[in-house]
């Protein structure tokens, strides 16, 4: 089942549930595949809601069985590190570093850790070293925010 199917599948069950679906990734590690789904809340995540949708989640996975052969579902905040899915997504981090891996080579490389200074429906632009590189949404493989730990620091100790 492709990602847009359990995307339609589970993202509203997390959504009623009151979680913010923030989007899923089938991985493979050494003999086992893992579905990861990951969710937040206005008020952060605590390990028994992990637990709750975790349950509801292997529930209707049971009955609908999308998955051919073994997975295991793990659910589990985005951290600091958080994934982007989805347009909407760019679009709340433009001015943040992001961390992408491509499918092939754009502009001659396949990953960027570098700042992203657009984004719309269709594509984002990213300022690497002193180049502005455009890619295309189909282009990317997995992305996450690059987190500035100094400035979480700083931020952790101004409180």
């Amino acid at each position: 089942m492709s990602n847009s199917r359990l995307n339609d599948l589970l993202g509203p069950l997390v959504e009623e549930l009151g979680f913010e679906f923030v989007g899923l990734e089938m991985t493979s590690e050494p003999g086992n595949r893992i579905l990861r789904v990951y969710i937040d809340a206005d008020n952060g995540l605590e390990i028994s809601d992990c637990a709750k949708v975790s349950r509801e989640l292997a529930a209707i996975l049971d009955v609908e069985d999308p998955i051919n052969g073994q997975y295991r579902l793990e659910v589990s905040s985005p951290g600091l590190d958080r994934p982007l899915f989805n347009p909407a997504q760019f679009k709340a981090v433009i001015g943040e570093k992001v961390r992408l891996s491509l499918y092939g080579p754009v502009a001659g490389r396949r990953k960027y850790v570098a700042d992203l200074i657009t984004a719309d429906d269709e594509s984002i632009e990213l300022l690497y070293k002193t180049n502005t590189v455009a890619i295309q949404y189909g282009e990317i493989a997995k992305a996450r925010i690059e987190p500035d730990f100094e400035k979480i620091m700083r931020e952790a100790g101004s409180k």
